[in-house]
Protein backbone atom coordinates (compact mmCIF):
# COMPACT_ATOMS: atom_id res chain seq x y z
CA UNK A 1 0.00 0.00 0.00
CA UNK A 2 1.44 3.39 -1.02
CA UNK A 3 1.83 6.11 1.56
CA UNK A 4 -0.58 8.99 1.17
CA UNK A 5 0.81 11.31 3.81
CA UNK A 6 3.02 14.12 2.62
CA UNK A 7 5.99 15.32 4.62
CA UNK A 8 5.48 18.05 7.25
CA UNK A 9 8.43 19.95 5.72
CA UNK A 10 7.70 23.61 4.97
CA UNK A 11 11.01 24.24 3.21
CA UNK A 12 12.67 26.14 6.07
CA UNK A 13 14.87 23.47 7.65
CA UNK A 14 17.07 24.68 10.47
CA UNK A 15 18.41 21.25 11.41
CA UNK A 16 21.04 21.64 8.68
CA UNK A 17 22.45 24.41 10.90
CA UNK A 18 22.57 22.21 13.98
CA UNK A 19 19.11 22.69 15.54
CA UNK A 20 17.73 19.58 17.24
CA UNK A 21 14.20 20.71 16.38
CA UNK A 22 13.41 22.24 12.99
CA UNK A 23 12.19 25.82 13.26
CA UNK A 24 10.10 25.27 10.11
CA UNK A 25 8.14 22.04 10.58
CA UNK A 26 8.91 21.49 14.31
CA UNK A 27 10.02 17.87 13.76
CA UNK A 28 13.02 16.49 15.58
CA UNK A 29 16.27 16.20 13.57
CA UNK A 30 16.18 12.40 13.65
CA UNK A 31 12.57 12.39 12.38
CA UNK A 32 13.59 14.50 9.39
CA UNK A 33 16.51 12.23 8.55
CA UNK A 34 14.47 9.04 8.96
CA UNK A 35 11.12 10.29 7.54
CA UNK A 36 11.24 8.28 4.28
CA UNK A 37 12.11 5.13 6.22
CA UNK A 38 9.15 5.42 8.59
CA UNK A 39 6.05 3.38 7.94
CA UNK A 40 2.63 5.02 7.79
CA UNK A 41 1.94 4.42 11.50
CA UNK A 42 5.18 6.16 12.51
CA UNK A 43 4.51 9.09 10.20
CA UNK A 44 0.94 9.37 11.49
CA UNK A 45 2.19 9.48 15.08
CA UNK A 46 4.50 12.39 14.23
CA UNK A 47 1.69 14.22 12.39
CA UNK A 48 -0.56 13.72 15.42
CA UNK A 49 2.05 15.21 17.77
CA UNK A 50 2.54 18.22 15.48
CA UNK A 51 -1.22 18.82 15.07
CA UNK A 52 -1.85 18.36 18.80
CA UNK A 53 0.88 20.84 19.68
CA UNK A 54 -0.45 23.41 17.20
CA UNK A 55 -4.00 22.97 18.53
CA UNK A 56 -2.80 23.40 22.12
CA UNK A 57 -0.91 26.62 21.36
CA UNK A 58 -3.67 28.08 19.18
CA UNK A 59 -6.25 27.34 21.86
CA UNK A 60 -4.07 29.06 24.43
CA UNK A 61 -3.42 32.13 22.24
CA UNK A 62 -6.57 32.78 20.18
CA UNK A 63 -10.33 32.60 20.34
CA UNK A 64 -13.21 33.35 18.02
CA UNK A 65 -14.98 36.55 19.04
CA UNK A 66 -17.33 36.90 16.08
CA UNK A 67 -18.59 33.63 14.59
CA UNK A 68 -20.14 35.35 11.56
CA UNK A 69 -16.92 37.16 10.62
CA UNK A 70 -14.94 33.98 11.27
CA UNK A 71 -17.19 31.91 8.99
CA UNK A 72 -17.14 34.55 6.26
CA UNK A 73 -13.32 34.79 6.38
CA UNK A 74 -13.02 30.98 6.24
CA UNK A 75 -15.27 30.92 3.19
CA UNK A 76 -13.24 33.69 1.55
CA UNK A 77 -10.02 31.80 2.31
CA UNK A 78 -11.51 28.54 0.96
CA UNK A 79 -10.78 26.63 4.16
CA UNK A 80 -14.26 25.60 5.31
CA UNK A 81 -13.37 21.94 4.82
CA UNK A 82 -10.76 22.17 7.57
CA UNK A 83 -11.71 22.20 11.22
CA UNK A 84 -10.46 23.31 14.59
CA UNK A 85 -6.89 24.44 14.96
CA UNK A 86 -5.95 23.69 11.36
CA UNK A 87 -8.71 26.00 10.17
CA UNK A 88 -7.65 28.74 12.59
CA UNK A 89 -3.99 28.45 11.57
CA UNK A 90 -4.83 28.58 7.86
CA UNK A 91 -7.11 31.56 8.52
CA UNK A 92 -4.22 33.31 10.24
CA UNK A 93 -2.04 32.66 7.20
CA UNK A 94 -4.80 34.05 4.98
CA UNK A 95 -5.11 37.17 7.14
CA UNK A 96 -1.34 37.70 7.00
CA UNK A 97 -1.22 37.29 3.21
CA UNK A 98 -3.92 39.93 2.79
CA UNK A 99 -2.54 42.24 5.49
CA UNK A 100 -5.85 41.94 7.35
CA UNK A 101 -6.51 42.34 11.03
CA UNK A 102 -7.43 39.54 13.41
CA UNK A 103 -10.87 41.09 13.89
CA UNK A 104 -11.50 40.82 10.13
CA UNK A 105 -11.34 37.08 10.69
CA UNK A 106 -13.46 37.17 13.83
CA UNK A 107 -10.43 36.35 16.00
CA UNK A 108 -8.84 37.90 19.06
CA UNK A 109 -5.84 37.20 21.26
CA UNK A 110 -6.49 35.56 24.63
CA UNK A 111 -5.44 37.57 27.65
CA UNK A 112 -2.38 36.10 29.34
CA UNK A 113 -1.15 34.34 26.20
CA UNK A 114 2.41 34.83 24.91
CA UNK A 115 0.94 36.99 22.13
CA UNK A 116 -0.89 39.30 24.56
CA UNK A 117 2.26 39.64 26.64
CA UNK A 118 4.12 41.03 23.62
CA UNK A 119 1.58 43.54 22.39
CA UNK A 120 -1.92 44.70 23.40
CA UNK A 121 -3.05 45.00 19.74
CA UNK A 122 -0.87 42.64 17.66
CA UNK A 123 -1.26 42.25 13.92
CA UNK A 124 -1.87 38.86 12.31
CA UNK A 125 1.79 38.54 11.30
CA UNK A 126 3.00 39.11 14.85
CA UNK A 127 0.43 36.60 16.10
CA UNK A 128 1.49 33.84 13.72
CA UNK A 129 5.18 34.49 14.43
CA UNK A 130 4.59 34.33 18.17
CA UNK A 131 2.50 31.16 17.84
CA UNK A 132 5.20 29.50 15.71
CA UNK A 133 7.85 30.52 18.26
CA UNK A 134 5.74 29.05 21.09
CA UNK A 135 5.27 25.80 19.15
CA UNK A 136 9.03 25.64 18.59
CA UNK A 137 9.70 26.34 22.29
CA UNK A 138 7.35 23.54 23.33
CA UNK A 139 8.76 21.14 20.71
CA UNK A 140 12.28 21.79 21.97
CA UNK A 141 11.16 21.23 25.58
CA UNK A 142 9.51 17.96 24.52
CA UNK A 143 12.70 16.87 22.77
CA UNK A 144 14.90 17.76 25.74
CA UNK A 145 12.53 15.99 28.13
CA UNK A 146 12.31 12.78 26.09
CA UNK A 147 15.69 12.42 24.41
CA UNK A 148 19.18 12.64 25.85
CA UNK A 149 20.69 15.99 24.91
CA UNK A 150 24.49 16.17 25.07
CA UNK A 151 25.80 18.81 27.47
Amino acid sequence: MARTKRTPCVGICSTTYGDLVCRGCKRFAHEIVQWNGYDEAQQTKIWQRLHSLRAEVLGFCLHVTNAEDYQHACEEAGICMLDGAEQQYELLRFLVSGSRSLSAGGLAVRAGSPVAQQSPQPGALQVIQTIDAEIYRRSLAHYERNFKVPT
